[in-house]
């Protein structure tokens, strides 16, 4: 199955950017860890800190593979668009987000990416990115 993981902004910052709460190892060297738990599957990788690539990004991989991962980011609570980009698409949509979004600042309690997604990963970690795949392929079977 082919699988694109999305993160959106500030998201190239993991391992450095507020370790006490979104951990201390870089994503590059996650999604190295997920390509392995995943080794028949293909996994592709992409980060932007712009809306409209996001955009672009899902509105292509949303028709070339067979799910997405999309941990959105601050434009969960801001973007229409990016939910209208999930909505276009074909393929299913997870939502992760590495924190607890209900148990922070209350304007991150809403998600407007939630509505279109099939599901919401939310506090588990970076391990919330293994658990939508695994849901994605559940899906598949």
């Amino acid at each position: 199955m082919r699988i694109a993981i999305v993160n959106g902004p500030n998201l190239n910052l993991l391992g450095k950017r507020e370790p006490h709460i979104y951990g201390s190892l870089s994503f590059e060297a996650y999604f190295e860890e997920l390509s392995a738990a995943f080794p028949d599957h293909q996994l592709t990788y992409f980060q932007s800190n712009h809306e409209g690539e996001l955009i672009d990004f899902i509105q292509k991989a949303g028709f070339e593979f067979q799910g997405i991962v999309l941990n959105p980011g601050g434009y969960s609570h801001t973007s229409i668009a990016l939910a209208d980009a999930v909505s276009a698409v074909p393929a299913p949509v997870v939502e992760v987000h590495i924190s607890n979004i209900f148990s922070r600042e209350a304007f991150r309690a809403h998600s407007y990416i939630s509505a279109v997604s099939i599901g919401v990963m939310s506090g588990f970690g970076l391990h919330g990115y293994q658990m939508a795949i695994g849901h994605l392929l559940h899906l598949a079977k």
